[in-house]
């Protein structure tokens, strides 16, 4: 069974296709999708949204298709991008219901590419709960049906999770309701009910990734506003947005140019070897310490292989001179380097400054404040589609690397993701565009870096260092981000008893599974022989269910791996033995009452675990 509809399970399932006629030949397989949304697009991609919002990546930049870049043991199984699908321009930002008509026709085309004898089935509901010992069949009770699936293996494909408030979050709501103010917690902007907003009324925001944006697009446009040019034309049901964040600035624009001559050679610093030597460390590594300082030689490996080879006029020294000597110092030695080796500033890496750009910045006034953070985003749209700075679309090429090779370090905090996201997996151009627009209009106001939020005086009120003395105080706060996917908090009771049950936790709340094969680990870091997750809610945490091609897809490379195990434990599952004939279980296996013959299943369900524990379950219920 699979727990989930969307991008990430159709992947998984084109790669049972693909890899299936190699490692399954078994008589049947039933294959049960259980998700409310509808298969291929799921909740995200989903066809019922505002066509207003947008993808963040051009349709030239998405696909779900695999190709030699992808390294995996399974077959390459190569297919259109997005832009190739729909006949669109490359550089356009699609809406999102064109990329969930997209996914649908990739699941579907999956599910033709499944071998004869298989089948899959959808059931439109929720995943309640998963249980059954890991010897036996395991059970998924479903939304509004009193008995259980059951199923060989289950394989948690669930998406962004909803979660219930943490404490400041709670705290927040509990002062709303009692002075009758607006608290929107985290959510998917989407699925918000922004109706309480009023218009004309200032509304904190907390939050300047791609959550507010979407939020900005329905609060104006959605609203009928309209621009033309540069101009924003108000409907009047606006409200006034204050927003601001820990950087206090947007993440920075999709890059607007294309890729031309040779790419870095990445990996060069941050590889495979690297990473087998932190996974061998018997004391464990730490992320600021043993990790960063790779990453940031990796980063400035990419930016700086780029200028040399591409803009050789604006750096002072041949490249294998500097090659040479940015591999053999240490990180005083390499800032000497580049300050004698690259004249202007503007083309050297500071991730540190990229990171914080508003830090020790302050300004006397609000208004003052506004001129320059336009001034700041003008800059950053120059420059993102400005070929002549096109060392920074090799930093994103490294970033892709990168993410690549932590994926197999498991959990590294949640800082990194964020960082990924600001730099790498920003809004289109035409929204930062947008955003100026409405500043200018009086529409959005920002507040800076560090904003924190009071709930004092019956109101909300928002400052923020940046702009010293200054305030803003409204009755509706937003909370511009998705939640934070802690599995321990989940609205999901499926994840939720999951966790109580035994499955392992990271520190920052992701669920643990092997780097491996995303099999699900317990507290002692054992794997479960039949319970599989995959999704931005793990600590194998991938960019994204689909990614540019060409660039090794992370997740591709996770559903591949993942594919090829469940067939293989299927396969052995019904390998008749060498005595008898009879049919091959996993050690300790049991054989489930009522259990089906002839056919394996995919499918799923959960009960109460007795006293010894998450992988020694007791095993009851019927079959399906």
């Amino acid at each position: 069974m699979i727990v989930g509809a969307g991008p990430r399970a159709t992947g998984l399932l084109e790669r049972i296709a693909a890899n299936a006629p190699e490692l399954y030949s078994g008589a049947g397989l039933d294959i049960h999708l259980v998700d409310p949304h509808p298969p291929g697009a799921g909740r995200v991609w989903r066809a019922a949204q505002s066509p207003l919002l947008w993808m963040n990546s051009h349709a030239e930049d998405v696909t779900m298709f695999t190709d030699e870049t992808v390294e995996m043991a399974g077959p390459v199984r190569e297919g259109p991008t997005l832009h190739e699908w729909a006949g669109l321009d490359g550089r356009v930002f699609a809406d999102r219901r064109i990329q969930g008509d997209y996914l649908r026709w990739v699941y579907d085309r999956a599910v033709a590419g499944l071998p004869p004898g298989v089948t899959v089935h959808h059931h439109p509901r929720r995943a309640l709960r998963v249980g059954g010992p890991p010897g036996g069949r395991q059970q998924v009770w479903l939304e509004s049906r009193p008995r259980p699936l059951l199923a060989d293996l289950v394989v948690l494909a669930v998406g962004h999770l909803d979660a219930e408030l943490d404490a400041e979050q709670a705290r927040l709501a509990a002062y709303a309701r009692e002075h009758g103010l607006v608290h929107l917690p985290p959510d998917y902007t989407a699925d918000s009910d922004l109706t309480a907003l009023k218009p004309g009324e200032p509304v904190l925001v907390r939050g300047f990734g791609l959550a507010f944006v979407d939020l900005m697009v329905l609060l104006t446009e959605g609203r009928g506003g309209r621009y033309e040019g540069d101009v924003y034309l108000p409907s009047g049901r606006e409200p006034v947005l204050y927003v601001g964040s820990r950087r206090g600035v947007p993440y920075h624009s999709k890059i607007g140019y294309d890729w031309t001559g040779e790419r870095p050679p990445l990996p060069r610093f941050f590889g495979p070897a690297e990473v087998g030597e932190l996974l061998a460390r018997p004391e464990g590594f730490d992320f600021r310490r043993d990790v960063w300082p790779l990453v940031e030689k990796e980063l400035g490996f990419a930016h700086y292989h780029r200028l040399f080879t591409a803009h050789p006029e604006r750096t002072a020294l041949a490249w294998r001179d500097f090659e040479e000597k940015y591999a053999a110092g240490d990180a005083a030695d390499r800032e000497t380097l580049v300050a004698s080796a690259v004249p202007d500033p503007g083309d050297r890496l500071d991730l540190a400054a990229l990171d914080h750009p508003l830090d020790g910045v302050r300004y006397g006034s609000h208004e003052e404040f506004q001129e320059g953070l336009r001034e700041y985003i003008e800059g950053d749209l120059g420059r993102r589609h400005d070929a002549r700075y096109s060392a920074d679309l090799a930093v994103f090429l490294g970033l892709l690397s990168v993410y690549g090779q932590l994926i197999r370090l498991g959990s590294v905090g949640p800082w990194w993701h964020g960082f990924f996201s600001y730099l790498a997996s920003g809004p289109p151009g035409p929204r930062l565009r947008q955003m100026l627009a409405l500043s200018r209009a009086g529409l959005l106001r920002f507040v800076g870096a560090g904003m924190t939020v009071a709930a004092e005086d019956g109101v909300f009120r928002a400052s923020s260092p940046t702009v010293p003395g200054f305030s803003a105080e409204a009755r509706a706060l937003v909370e511009a981000r998705l939640p934070e996917p802690t599995v321990g908090r989940a609205r999901d009771t499926l994840l939720r008893e999951l966790h109580a049950d035994g499955a392992a936790e990271t520190p920052d709340g992701l669920l643990r599974v092997d780097p491996g094969d995303g099999r699900i680990l317990d507290r002692d870091g054992r794997p479960h022989p039949r319970r599989f997750a995959l999704g931005p809610y793990t600590d194998g945490r991938a960019p994204g269910a689909f990614t540019r091609p060409r660039t090794g897809g992370p997740a591709f490379r996770q559903n591949d791996a993942t594919a090829r195990a469940v067939l293989a434990f299927l396969r052995d599952l019904t390998r008749p033995s060498d005595a008898g004939g009879q049919e091959f279980r996993v050690p300790g296996e049991r054989a489930a009452p009522h259990e089906p013959t002839g056919r394996v299943s995919a499918s799923s369900g959960r009960e109460r675990p007795n006293p010894q524990g998450f992988f020694d379950q007791h095993m009851e219920g019927s079959s399906t």
